[in-house]
């Protein structure tokens, strides 16, 4: 191969803060890339929300129909978010599409599709024509100041003690790698108490007191988790949990969230869906793709097949 790719000329859009801010994988990229003769871009972001405005100026404004995220979910979340208007729902440009090399922490979103790979072995599948369509979700939550927010996310998104962990493990040090998210568990877990919450899915709603609310469109989180094994992420809907314990239950349930063998558990609740409601007696953290969007009451929405993922 060599030239343009027959979605266009790759941009790639790096993270160099992903895990601990030492990967060498863009360099390691860009080599295999050359050694297949396939002309590419770079864009490396300077801070929060930069993939999002580089993602968007590609796709509405210069017309680009290949993108390469580098980094973990976060960097994926943001530029999915500048793929795609979450005000409309609506997908940008002339059908982008988008690949992944994991190079962050989590990375859990490519575990789904087996892509959680070193560049070198992820170069045959980024020269092909391979896609997949994905699902994508929307979230309408309140920010800090109460106001409506609306977002995209292509993982899976919380409501609950797991936002709080999120928010906890973000204030972190990044030098901490994976590790964050464990400290978040131990950080978060003191003082966070279960709340009484309706949740709304097709055909019912239910309410109990509830510790932490997932809604998910990939399988893995928090660094491998399987926490939806029932999760496919093309089929339009949710795999929507909640759970009915305690903090001390879920940090417990770690071995079974490894294995994905949680929902045999008395206190975890599950359904598939295209919409979720949340609507608990005081507000809960909501995080996406390892984000903090907000706060409840929250609403999401399945847009199916929205995406092209590069397989």
């Amino acid at each position: 191969m060599s030239g343009e790719h027959t979605f266009g000329r790759p941009l790639v859009i790096a993270n160099p803060a992903a895990g601990t801010g030492r990967s060498p994988i863009l360099p390691r990229l860009r080599a295999v890339l050359d050694q297949l003769g396939m002309d590419h871009d770079v864009e490396v972001t300077g801070g929060p929300g930069h993939a999002t405005h580089l993602a968007r100026t590609a796709v509405a404004d210069a017309g680009r129909t290949y993108l390469i995220a580098v980094g973990g979910d976060g960097t994926v979340h943001e530029i999915v978010n500048g793929m795609v208007d979450a005000s409309s729902r609506r997908l940008l440009g002339d059908g982008p599409v988008l690949a992944i090399v994991s190079a962050g922490s989590g990375s859990d979103l490519v575990r789904t599709f087996g892509l959680d790979r070193s560049p070198e072995l992820l170069a045959p599948h980024l020269a092909s024509d391979a896609v997949m369509p994905i699902d994508l979700g929307h979230v309408t939550c309140r920010d800090e100041r109460g106001r409506p927010r609306e977002v995209v996310f292509a993982n899976v998104a919380e409501a609950g003690f797991g936002g709080r962990v999120v928010q906890t493990a973000a204030r972190l040090p990044r030098q901490l790698g994976s590790t964050r998210y464990g400290v978040g568990i131990v950080a978060g877990w003191g003082g966070f108490r279960r709340v009484r919450v309706t949740v709304t899915v097709d055909g019912g709603s239910v309410t109990d007191d509830i510790c932490n609310v997932i809604v998910a469109n990939g399988q893995f989180f928090g660094g491998g988790m399987r926490v939806a094994p029932r999760a496919l992420p093309d089929d339009g809907r949710f795999n929507v949990q909640t759970w009915g314990g305690n903090p001390t239950d879920i940090v417990r349930a770690g071995r079974q969230l490894r294995r994905g063998t949680h929902l045999e558990r008395s206190d975890v609740r599950e359904w598939q869906s295209a919409t979720v409601s949340i609507d608990p007696e005081r507000p809960l953290v909501v995080e996406a793709d390892g984000e903090v969007l907000g706060r409840t009451p929250a609403r999401f929405e399945v847009l199916p097949r929205l995406l092209r993922l590069k397989l």
